[in-house]
């Protein structure tokens, strides 16, 4: 019998994986299928861009996984049952189960409403393609002078606000912040991230929580009514409530907790990665929510699953945090780099030295996922054989 191994979802941390497994693992000994709601690879940092109305194409998984030898299983996920070791899904085909013998858990996060008030009803987001698209469609409908108020001053919201006013001059773009625009920066990309704004002519709501959302305002905490023809919700991400439900151990954020190599700490034959992974980083700090911490995870889950089914130690990978990249519309980025204790450090880099690394790590991210089987070995390794351990350390 070839051992199963199932990967759910197959956004930066399950596509860039399974491609892994299936390079480093004979077909002889492992069968590998990815389950995705979708047919396309969907580049969720791009989405912003999809929203305003640039062209941008996406890559099917029927294309990024051909001559693998990775099964691909479009359905969604419904649901998890580790002690049979078996997954719930719906597809064309309807409703069925995959069993499994190792589970790669990598489904990613959406948006969370933090139960605010007309936010499913009412407002937008850039977590998703179907999302994305809905907004495309809703801004290519507003005129001249429409009204848009992005909430949140994250990346994702720092990035949707200067991306919509760069690419929409004609638009009235918003931002409410909770606090200071900019506050986790340093003074300088504080400054930058500032003069960016001014020079798209972006509105900033400083201090400004959202209590409530309707068709064509948004309400702030001290009363005050914004008006909106399109609000974009950008406060945070959630993960799906899928593993909790399957009896996993999980977070107060309902991630998987994983030990130090991606297991989880409840089922020794299921693995989580990206968003879905409440993983501690190397500075004793849980990694964010980021396509960095989707790469770093999905390297260490995908070396200890391939290690242990191989009877060798188990390697590790750096889980370190290193910075934020800001996109600041087409031209424009902030590279801040971050210390170990994830605050950021004096030094940064903007302007479109930065804008152009920014579009590189996109189009490397791209890459490597088109491109699974890229310095495939001519034999790959049959279980039980000697390990690899260039570039990384043996751990016990």
């Amino acid at each position: 019998m070839k051992h199963r191994i199932v990967v759910l979802g197959a956004g930066y941390a399950g596509a860039f994986a399974a491609g892994s497994l299936a390079r480093r693992l004979s077909p002889a000994d492992t069968e590998i299928t990815v389950v995705n709601a979708v047919p396309d690879f969907v580049e969720r940092m791009r989405l912003h861009q999809l929203a305003i109305g640039q062209d941008l194409t996406f890559r099917t998984l029927a294309d990024v996984f051909a001559g693998t030898g990775v099964r691909l299983r479009l359905a969604r996920v419904t649901g998890i049952d580790p002690e049979r070791k078996a997954v719930a899904v719906t597809g064309e085909d309807g409703d069925t189960e995959l069993a499994y013998d190792t589970l790669l858990y990598t489904l990613g996060s959406s948006v969370a409403h933090h139960g605010v008030p007309g936010v499913a009803e009412h407002a937008f987001d850039v977590t998703g393609h179907a999302s994305a698209l809905r907004l495309r469609e809703r801004l290519a409908g507003l005129g001249e002078g429409g009204t848009v108020l992005v909430v949140g001053e994250g990346l994702t919201g720092i990035e949707t606000a200067t991306e919509f006013a760069e690419s929409r001059p004609d638009l009235s773009v918003q931002l409410a912040a909770r606090g200071e625009l900019g506050a986790w920066l340093s003074a300088k990309a504080r400054r930058h991230l500032r003069q960016a704004f001014d020079r798209c002519g972006i509105t900033v709501h400083e201090h400004t929580g959202i209590e409530a959302v309707e068709a064509t305002r948004a309400i702030a905490a001290d009363g005050r009514s914004i008006p909106a023809d399109v609000t974009v919700w950008t406060a945070g991400f959630a993960v799906h409530p899928i593993a909790a439900a399957g009896g996993l151990q999980v977070a107060e954020t309902g991630q998987i907790v994983v030990d130090r190599t991606m297991r989880s700490l409840s089922h020794p034959d299921v693995y989580a990665a990206g968003d879905s992974a409440y993983a501690i980083g190397d500075n004793g700090r849980p990694l964010p929510m980021s396509c960095a911490s989707a790469g770093y995870t999905n390297m260490q889950a995908t070396a200890a699953i391939i290690a242990r089914l191989r009877g060798s130690k188990v390697p590790t990978v750096g889980l370190k945090y290193y910075g934020n990249h800001i996109s600041l519309g087409r031209r424009d980025a902030i590279f801040q780099m971050v210390g170990a204790n994830a605050r950021s450090k004096s030094w940064y880099l903007g302007g479109r030295t930065a804008a152009r690394l920014k579009s590189g790590v996109l189009k490397g991210a791209g890459w490597s996922i088109a491109h699974p089987t890229f310095g495939m070995p001519r034999r790959r390794h049959r279980l039980g054989t000697a390990p690899d351990r260039a570039g990384v350390r043996a751990a016990a």
